[in-house]
């Protein structure tokens, strides 16, 4: 049982992931089950069978994404296939999903994976979901993702914030780095609106859920404003995620493999190009190096392999 979940009521149920799938949320009412967000297409097999023993082998009627990034809607195919669910996405994710722009959604420009997927329908901020007998509002999520969305029950002051906030920190914001600079002021709003509504208790994309809201608000907002203050050091973050995003589905990578990789995956590239100018030798040490010192990798025989939860 995660930590924090008897503080949420029965009919809401957190399938906590490692940090390749996020956290899918279960919840529970007289019309069906609804799940949202379905974690990375490698884990589909692990979440349908965490969905069939929440449910004892009853179905899902509904899907919803917070926004669709590979980790967050990875599953939704073999969810669909499995359960035939109603899939419901952000109004804003559809045209890419629609194209299935690759590069947009985050998939083959970051070295990573998902099954194209349909949708039935949209939501928007405004919008109210009734869910496991309860009213979620739909509240904007821009940061992250420019369309991700949050949903807040008032009833039971319950935020399932998506990527927007965790216990200690928050999704990397890459489009500040590239095509949208505007990406941290927009995390800062929606921040700040978390601030202002009455929440009991977090249910975050990744990590275990929790009800110190306010500390994890304070903790977001100063990592915010540092990278408003060096965007260098927003750049080194997003590179190390990224490369350890990709480390946590392929589990080990040749070290001398690693500068050929850096210069041919897109985001990699794309952030020495702008941020670091490295060689791509250089940039492999430094990334070797950083993670391995932050004990998010290591070293074995010529091999990394992360060391965080898959």
């Amino acid at each position: 049982m995660p930590a924090g979940s008897e503080v949420l009521p029965e009919r809401i149920q957190v399938l906590e992931r490692g940090w390749l799938s996020c956290n899918s949320v279960l919840l529970r009412g007289s019309d069906g089950a609804a799940l949202i967000d379905s974690g990375y297409g490698a884990h589909a097999p692990q979440t349908l069978a965490l969905v069939e023993h929440a449910l004892a082998g009853r179905r899902i009627a509904h899907l919803i994404n917070t926004h669709c990034h590979s980790d967050h809607m990875g599953g939704n195919r073999a969810l669909q296939l499995a359960h035939r669910c109603r899939t419901t996405i952000p109004a804003g994710e559809a045209p890419l999903i629609d194209a299935w722009d690759e590069q947009a959604l985050v998939l083959s420009f970051a070295d990573q994976r998902a099954e194209r997927f349909r949708y039935d329908d949209t939501i928007a901020a405004g919008d109210v979901l009734q869910l496991a007998g309860l009213s979620w509002q739909v509240l904007a999520a821009p940061g992250h993702d420019a369309h991700a969305l949050m949903f807040y029950s008032p009833e039971e002051r319950v935020l399932i914030s998506g990527d927007a906030l965790w216990e200690d920190g928050f999704g990397v914001v890459f489009p500040a780095l590239f095509e949208r600079p505007e990406a941290i002021t927009e995390t800062h709003a929606t921040l700040q609106s978390i601030a202002e509504l009455d929440v009991r208790v977090v249910i975050p994309g990744h990590g275990r859920i929790f009800a110190e809201v306010t500390a994890a608000l304070d903790r977001a907002f100063r990592r915010l404003e540092s990278y408003e203050q060096d965007p260098m050091r927003l750049a080194r973050h997003c590179a190390k995620v990224m490369l350890v995003f990709a480390l946590l589905e392929k589990r080990r990578m040749s070290v001398a493999h690693l500068p050929r990789y850096v210069a041919e995956v897109g985001i990699l590239q794309a952030l020495n190009a702008r941020y670091f100018r490295m060689t791509p030798e250089a940039l492999a040490e430094w990334l070797v190096s950083d993670l391995t010192r932050a004990a998010a990798i290591r070293r074995v025989a010529g091999e990394i392999e992360p060391l965080v939860r898959a």
